[in-house]
């Protein structure tokens, strides 16, 4: 039986070992990222035309901090827009900044982008976007991972904490930003999400390695 380590944040990856175990799949848990909410000040969105969301942690934060309605919304993904739990006018093909950045109509108006610590700034540099900082991720280094065939990683915080075990786990990788580092950090990559949130994940999954009969 196929064993699959499952790396996201507690609390984060319930739906995805339910759903891994039910197609017959030996599943071990071991987060390797925490995530770290930065404040509960309320953030006004109504000044903006755009507010563009980048993760499914970043959408929850700010539907939990938000005040006033903003006029569009725009996710990176499906599993990023039902984290916002609201109205949501764009999720592009690509689910990336460059794929997003692309189907954004222009003129886009005075954007806000919500999301990590740290983030990618190439929505801000192209977009003039205001940029608000609303969790930061923590890599976690734990000393020894469970044994596994296969890692699920869904963030390139999570491909740098399982590389800087040493483990050589090949990974089945959330999107091309997770793939990108995961090979910069020489992981391979079995396959990668088409869409970005939990089915994604499973259905790579069973793609690279598919469930005993």
């Amino acid at each position: 039986m196929t064993t699959v380590l499952v790396t996201r944040a507690r609390g984060q990856a319930d739906e995805l070992v339910a759903r891994l175990e039910a197609l017959g799949y030996e599943v071990a848990v071991c987060p390797l990222i925490e995530v770290e909410p930065l404040g509960d000040d309320p953030i006004d969105v109504s000044a903006y035309d755009w507010v563009v969301l980048t993760s499914a942690n970043g959408a929850a934060e700010l539907r939990r901090r938000m005040r006033g309605v903003p006029a569009h919304v725009a996710a990176i993904g499906r599993a990023t827009a039902d984290a916002f739990g609201g109205e949501v006018q764009l999720i592009p093909e690509m689910a990336t900044q460059e794929g997003l950045l692309a189907e954004l109509p222009r003129p886009a108006g005075r954007v806000l982008f919500a999301g990590a610590e740290g983030a990618r700034t190439l929505l801000v540099d192209e977009l003039g976007a205001d940029f608000v900082p609303l969790y930061r991720t923590q890599e976690v280094r734990p000393e020894h991972l469970p044994p596994a065939d296969v890692a699920v990683v869904a963030s390139p915080s999570a491909v740098r904490s399982l590389a800087a075990t040493g483990a050589a786990l090949p990974v089945i990788s959330i999107g091309p930003e997770t793939s990108r580092e995961a090979r910069r950090l020489g992981l391979a990559v079995l396959a990668e999400a088409e869409t970005h949130g939990t089915s994604g994940l499973v259905h790579a999954v069973v793609s690279a390695m598919p469930p005993a009969p």
